[in-house]
């Protein structure tokens, strides 16, 4: 873990945010064995208060109480604060819940996959123990993801503001006919045509709903903004990969349909029709907990379940990728840990 981070939990006593997933059936035992982990070490553990029922942390089946050190925070801003980190477990759909919490209060967030792909997790659920043995020892590494911030324009005035760790997803709001849109990059215009929509995402989306829609796997340690039209009718409508420091824009014709900006699939922003939409690198990105050094290309493969047969590639290489594969949940040594990123899927995150 950076110096920094230690030297800010070492002098008051740590504290942890549990996101849940409340329609996991082994959401209870889990969290369970979070917080008797967490009790044997002296760390707090945080609950919220929607959700406090759901992991059971109220009272035992008996109706009495737990008996957890569990404190109980209200769904808000404030949650996050003060705690070391912020542990989702569920998909990639409860850990872009949780970093919505974990960015407010500038605390890294670590995923523990309850769901089916989860890109975005750090652990699956049979190596909870593990990884949370790692954090227990601070054995762990903080990464800083890029986010955008997207705002829309009326008349040249600000009408909503937000941000995404994935994508801005700007949709037609009346799943009628085309949404028509002019394409600006860097201010000047490039290109106008009738879509389904318009997505802006940055590499962490690039393997959610950017790539359901025919956008780049975009390897995370490129910083970029991509764009990628869905379903265009027009003969110039390619996915674009731009500078992270390019603002994008996409404008409604007044004469068109009203529109709605999806961040992440989890918040709105209201585009009426003769808006513009403008998407920037966010100025906060989201933190997240690295436990091992596994390659984006071998959790790529892993995740989608991709075929390798055949591959030869250098022995050296193919001889560790051929160990790994026999032992798919083997985590690596203590210690041996450096920076990479994961990504999520549209339908994880949508199911979790």
């Amino acid at each position: 873990m950076s110096g920094e981070s230690g030297r800010l939990h070492d002098a008051k006593t740590r504290e942890i945010l549990l996101i849940a997933h409340p329609g996991r059936a082994e959401l209870t035992e889990t969290a369970h064995r979070v917080a008797k982990i967490f009790e044997q070490f002296g760390i707090g553990l945080r609950v919220l208060a929607d959700e406090a029922y759901s992991t059971r942390f109220d009272t035992d089946e008996q109706g009495r109480p737990d008996g957890y050190p569990v404190r109980v925070m209200e769904h808000g801003p404030e949650a996050a604060i003060g705690c070391e980190m912020v542990l989702a477990l569920g998909g990639d759909g409860t850990f872009l819940r949780a970093a919505e919490l974990a960015r407010e209060a500038n605390v890294p967030v670590l995923g523990i996959n309850l769901g089916r792909i989860g890109f975005l997790t750090e652990a699956e659920a049979e190596n909870l123990d593990e990884a949370l043995a790692q954090v227990v020892r601070r054995d762990y590494r903080i990464e800083r993801r890029m986010t955008i911030d997207v705002t829309v324009r009326v008349d040249d005035t600000i009408t909503e503001r937000g941000w995404a760790l994935n994508e801005a997803s700007i949709e037609n709001s009346a799943r009628m006919g085309v949404l028509e849109v002019v394409l600006e990059v860097d201010g000047r215009p490039v290109s106008s045509f009738g879509c389904d929509g318009v997505l802006v995402a940055t590499p962490t989306g690039s393997t959610a709903y950017a790539f359901s829609a025919g956008g780049p796997v975009v390897w995370p340690e490129l910083e970029a903004l991509l764009v990628i039209p869905s379903n265009a009718h027009a003969l110039f409508a390619r996915p674009l990969v731009t500078s992270p420091d390019s603002r994008i824009a996409v404008e409604t014709v007044a004469t068109g349909h009203d529109a709605i900006v999806f961040l992440d699939g989890r918040r709105t922003l209201a585009l009426p029709r003769g808006g513009r939409v403008e998407a920037v690198r966010g100025t906060e990105p989201v933190l997240l907990v690295r436990l091992d050094s596994a390659p984006f290309a071998d959790r790529m493969v892993r995740k989608f379940q991709l075929p390798v047969t055949g591959w030869r590639g250098r022995s050296s290489a193919r001889m560790g990728a051929e160990e790994e594969a026999r032992v798919p949940t083997q985590r690596p040594r203590a210690g041996d840990v450096e920076h990479r990123r994961t990504e999520s899927t549209s339908a994880d995150r949508d199911q979790d």
